[in-house]
């Protein structure tokens, strides 16, 4: 449990909390759009949802954390994870685009592309190369058949 929450704390809540927060504090929200207060809301929801949800599939499934120094034991390829690569950094991104909409925040939805750019690297680059070296064949397979971004509409059956 430790574990998780420390994992969870230096990263997502940094990423969808702490870091919003010192943007909104310096330049300021608008709630007064209620159709985007209305998605904003919508989309946070979903994101905290599904990133829950890859969460406790990481601790149950894969034996480890999203930390990346305190990574999963077993490949995860239940859940979400049967339709994008990524789910957890869907989730993410989600929570940020929510409340970019929800606080009318343009400093915010940039934070989102600043986000969304440092994964579009460090996946490819950094994530995706050790899960090759860790499971091997597996995560070849498992990569063949699952978008790294873009869900799959039907889930994919190992």
């Amino acid at each position: 449990m430790w574990r998780q929450l420390r994992a969870v704390v230096l990263l997502p809540v940094t990423v969808t909390l702490v870091v919003p927060a010192l943007i909104l504090g310096r330049t300021g929200a608008d709630l007064s759009a209620w159709p985007l207060v209305a998605a904003g809301v919508a989309l946070i929801g979903s994101g905290l949802a599904l990133v829950s949800w890859t969460i406790a599939l990481f601790a149950r499934i894969g034996e480890g954390t999203l930390a990346p120094w305190d990574p999963t034991a077993r490949l995860v390829v239940a859940g979400p994870y049967r339709h994008v690569r990524n789910p957890m950094i869907s989730g993410v991104l989600a929570i940020l685009l929510g409340e970019a909409a929800l606080f009318g925040s343009r400093p915010v939805l940039i934070w989102f592309g600043i986000v969304f750019a440092l994964n579009a690297v460090y996946f490819p680059l950094v994530e995706e190369p050790d899960l090759r070296q860790r499971f091997g064949e597996d995560y070849e397979h498992y990569r063949a058949h699952v978008p790294r971004w873009l869900p799959r509409l039907r889930p994919w059956e190992p």
